[in-house]
């Protein structure tokens, strides 16, 4: 049995919308940390402990029983009252909590003793509404003020914040208590008397106030928490997206808890829209709209929720950039990389309102906008999207090429830029073989092969729909493209694919994970695939856990690092969907062989947004990243990749076709899916191997949809 590893200092996270909670496994916030319950880029709670007598209560155990809500179970040390004492372990507290759009606790303490108690309960409770950006690089500046107001016949204790017109509040009601509290020196005090075996319970509800809008605390407590709202949204998220059953119970697991992360990191597309959806990228740093992420995660979910892409879609577009603002890094036709909505936001003292600074997101649109298409028939997302799909277009050719040699770069032109605008976008992620940082204008490799796939998405879409002439430009665009590309990216020494060009236009020959995403794209030529396969397969890119961002021979690698020779699950889901699509099947099981093998040392089978790029060997398991969002939406997501890849799934939905091109490896000899939608048609298939073959049938269909095998090595478009 696998040892269970954490990620990050061990921390209970629980989390709904907008709306997260990360505290202590005893369920106390301390000082000085990133913990806290935030909101929509606030903290609004920034310490919290319970005291018995003025001494903190003792951990038993604690977990999150679902993706929102957590028990935390304490007993009490032994304290002198005036009354007596209470020996240790009397006492037994219980703390619930439920995050909906604000958040509910429930506290209840039990006597086991022979004899009745009489004690004094205190709650510390602080709040300091920092803005999220401060609360990560730890440096907080307090520039309103607070003011706190106890009201005891309502036992309702409130805080606000005031910066101008950024107004921000947090409201604690108590319910249910035997005993009223008293307030004073910042510490909410109950005294408790209970006879032998008697129990105590009271609610806190925790509403939020952001300028004139209320969130509410969940109205049931934690006990209840299966038969909550939430609980229902689970329950019909469960329903509507793909299910497996599969003789590899870790794979199982995997799978289901990818599916239940994915739920918890669903944000609305906006109020006009309410059953539009859009992932949040990542707990806790990342709960809001991102535009690559959710992109990114919106092509993961084809085959397991393909509407996750219309609300991004929907979001994207009504974000897409309409002029020049360097403060932002914004241009005509530009998708969002970032929105943020917290103080520092508001007064503009950063540019995510939102920040354009993404040089991928743009091209990505038009792809998962393609993609969406093909799985779900809709053809409303055309006449919807024609036009931003355009400015999308114009965006590429006019600033994506920013010195008109048919190559994509970036460099930023805000004084609050980023440095790296592609999905690797530490400052330090994008280097020259000897360690030292590239100069830009930076034209990455996958940039290119995003754009070769998506003029001939967009080709694809302007054929169906009658515009022959539109579509054979981009056709040889997309064929001039792969041209250049081959000539300026290869590196016949390396037999691989430069990193990048530099500002210079030399070739930056460091070898990393990108060129993997060139296979996802088809811009590699079919005779130099096994080449860029082979070269991703040697052991200083291969840990065993996966394929490292940055070779280990590299000067700069550490498999410590962020991205610079760590793991990233999703960049290796990219790459298994590449080595599929160039018919390299049995490369592709064996990175979600490696992928599915370090997510089963997690806890709850979560794979992190990152772990270490260590070698594996015997003995070993994977290694934490310090700071790794957990849940992650694409890491949750690189498992569905990972899945299509081995199954070969493709659909067209305007023909009514599913195409598959199936190869399980041994470790996983058969497969169920259940309710695989393709339009408005839903299949249930077995999948299972004889021998080195791999068999399929057709368990249920409901609609019109035909089935058909393919091999692997068809171009998609």
């Amino acid at each position: 049995m696998a040892v269970k590893v954490t990620v990050g200092p061990p921390v209970i996270t629980i989390n709904h919308g907008s709306t997260f909670l990360v505290t202590e496994l005893d369920g106390s916030i301390t000082n000085a940390s990133d913990q806290g319950l935030y909101s929509r880029d606030t903290r609004y709670i920034s310490r919290y402990q319970l005291y018995i007598e003025g001494q903190p209560w003792t951990l038993l155990n604690s977990g999150a029983v679902a993706y929102y809500a957590s028990r935390t179970y304490l007993i009490n040390p032994k304290v002198m009252t005036e009354h007596g004492t209470v020996a240790a372990g009397t006492l037994g507290l219980v703390l619930g909590r439920t995050v909906g759009e604000a958040l509910h606790e429930d506290i209840d303490i039990r006597n086991y003793s022979t004899g009745p108690v009489r004690f004094n309960l205190e709650l510390l409770l602080r709040n300091d509404f920092a803005d999220i950006f401060e609360v990560r690089a730890k440096e907080f500046t307090l520039r309103g003020h607070i003011e706190t107001e106890w009201a005891g016949d309502s036992q309702r204790l409130t805080s606000r914040y005031v910066h101008g017109d950024f107004r921000r509040a947090l409201v604690l009601s108590f319910e249910g208590g035997a005993a009223k509290a008293l307030y004073g020196n910042g510490r909410i005090n109950f005294t408790i008397d209970l006879a032998p075996g008697a129990a105590w319970h009271i609610c806190g509800k925790y509403d939020i106030q952001e300028g004139d809008m209320v969130s509410r605390a969940p109205t049931g407590c934690v006990h209840d928490c299966e038969h909550t709202g939430t609980a229902h949204t689970l329950a019909r998220w469960t329903e509507a997206t793909t299910q497996i059953t599969a003789s590899n119970e870790e794979w199982y697991r995997l799978y289901r808890q990818s599916v239940e992360d994915m739920a918890a990191l669903r944000l609305r597309a906006d109020d006009r829209h309410q059953d539009e959806l859009l992932a949040a990228a990542g707990v806790p740093w990342f709960v809001s709209v991102f535009g690559r992420d959710s992109l990114i995660v919106s092509l993961q979910n084809m085959t397991v929720y393909p509407d996750f892409a219309r609300g991004t879609l929907r979001r994207l577009a009504e974000l897409q950039a309409t002029e020049e603002d360097a403060y932002r890094d914004a241009e005509p036709g530009k998708m969002p990389h970032e929105l943020r909505v917290g103080e520092l936001a508001h007064f503009k003292r950063i540019p995510h309102t939102p920040y354009y600074g993404t040089a991928d997101a743009t091209i990505l649109y038009i792809i998962a906008w393609h993609e969406a298409w093909k799985w779900l028939g809709d053809d409303a997302l055309f006449s919807e999207y024609e036009q931003v799909v355009k400015r999308c277009l114009r965006w590429i050719d006019e600033y994506g090429d920013r010195d008109g040699d048919g190559f994509q770069e970036y460099q930023t032109r805000s004084e609050k830029g980023y440095e790296n605008m592609g999905w690797k976008d530490a400052g330090d992620a994008v280097l020259y073989p000897d360690g030292s940082l590239v100069k830009g204008p930076k034209a990455l490799c996958e940039l290119q092969g995003y754009v070769f796939d998506a003029k001939h998405r967009a080709a694809a879409v302007a054929d169906h729909f009658g515009d022959p002439d539109f579509a054979a430009k981009l056709r040889r665009e997309a064929a001039e493209l792969q041209q250049r590309f081959e000539e300026r990216f290869w590196c016949e020494d390396l037999g691989y694919y430069a990193y990048a060009l530099d500002g210079d236009k030399k070739q930056v020959k460091t070898v990393a994970s990108n060129a993997g995403h060139l296979l996802w794209s088809g811009i590699v030529r079919p005779d130099r695939a096994e080449r860029v396969v082979r070269r991703l397969r040697e052991p200083d890119m291969w840990s065993g856990w996966g394929i490292r961002t940055l070779s280990e021979r590299h000067p700069a690698y550490s498999p410590f690092s962020y991205q610079n020779g760590s793991v990233w699950p999703h960049d290796n889901g990219i790459i298994a969907m590449g080595f599929k699509r160039y018919g390299f099947a049995e490369e592709a099981a064996m990175i979600a062989r490696d992928i599915s093998e370090a997510g089963k040392y997690f806890l709850l089978n979560r794979l992190p947004e990152l772990y270490a790029g260590i070698e594996r060997g015997p003995g070993t398991f994977p290694v934490q990243y310090l700071g790794a969002n957990v849940p992650q939406a694409w890491a949750a997501g690189s498992v569905f990749h990972l899945l299509r890849a081995m199954l070969g799934l493709d659909a067209d939905a305007s023909k009514r076709r599913l195409y598959l091109d199936p190869l399980l490896p041994p470790w996983l000899p058969d497969l169920t899916v259940r309710r695989l939608r393709v339009g408005k048609a839903t299949l249930d298939l077995r999948f299972w191997r004889e021998g080195a073959v791999t068999r399929h049938e057709v368990l249920a269909v409901e609609g019109e949809v035909q089935v058909h095998r393919r091999d692997a090595s068809a171009t998609n478009e």
